[in-house]
């Protein structure tokens, strides 16, 4: 991707920890900081429904208990994902994503989706999510969202069924052949862990064409090494904290 369409500043989950992660208030709290654009988890229902959460299991986030991908999606967008949070959220549902689609739209934001499987299930969730995001964002390359995951036949699934929609392999470490699985599956960008990312590895990512981004940048010393090194993207919780409009500046 010669032209980069995403935002340097990336809200982590819609709005980091200010509001219950993977919801649609989460996403309005993000962008009432400036924030456009957006960092969220998804997966799919028992059946096939896309929808946001970060956990194998229910029971952090919801009052239910048990893996969220053996329940219909009509069983899921029933459960209270705020509570957990405050008083203040309670009764906020667990969007799917068709709806966060439909806001992020409305509102011209950018969005980077992490493809979460359901152990076992890797790249039917690739697929089917990839699928899902192409028909909702037809006709909107500009704001194609930006597919990423940790787990390769996760990204493998998704370019079988969404070539079109651009992707990035997702690093907690450098692992053997990282680089090979990234040039394999066709990524745009490696999102890393902030602390692996350095000079040389943004170096070897720029010579072969690809975008360097990191997670989660909470600390303002983080920051400010990041963009000395011409970082291409920064996934930060604090978005009560850095002004995405600013480069490295703090909230007034």
């Amino acid at each position: 991707m010669k032209d980069w369409p995403y935002p340097l500043w990336i809200a982590h989950r819609g709005a980091g920890k200010l509001a219950p992660e993977n919801t649609l208030a989460a996403f309005r709290v993000g962008a009432s900081f400036g924030y456009r654009a957006f960092e969220c988890d998804v997966k799919l229902s028992a059946d096939g429904v896309p929808f946001l959460l970060h956990d194998d299991t229910l029971e952090r986030t919801t009052p239910a208990s048990g893996t969220a991908g053996a329940r219909p999606w009509a069983e899921l967008a029933r459960l209270d994902a705020g509570a957990w949070h405050s008083r203040a959220y309670a009764g906020e549902p667990l969007p799917s994503l068709g709806r966060i689609a439909r806001y992020c739209l409305h509102n011209a934001f950018a969005l980077n989706i992490e493809i979460k499987p359901t152990p076992g299930d890797e790249e039917n969730t690739g697929r089917v999510v990839a699928q899902e995001a192409a028909r909702l964002w037809a006709g909107h390359r500009a704001l194609a969202p930006l597919l990423s995951s940790f787990r390769p036949i996760a990204l493998t699934g998704a370019r079988q069924s969404a070539p079109q929609l651009p992707r990035a392999l997702l690093l907690d470490n450098l692992w053997s052949g990282w680089f090979e699985v990234a040039q394999d599956n066709a990524c745009v960008a490696v999102i890393t862990n902030h602390r692996v990312m350095d000079a040389a590895l943004i170096a070897q990512l720029h010579g072969a064409g690809l975008r360097a981004l990191v997670y989660t940048v909470n600390e303002a010393v983080d920051a400010q090494r990041l963009l000395a090194l011409h970082i291409d993207g920064i996934i930060t919780d604090a978005v009560d904290r850095f002004a995405p409009a600013g480069g490295l500046g703090f909230m007034a």
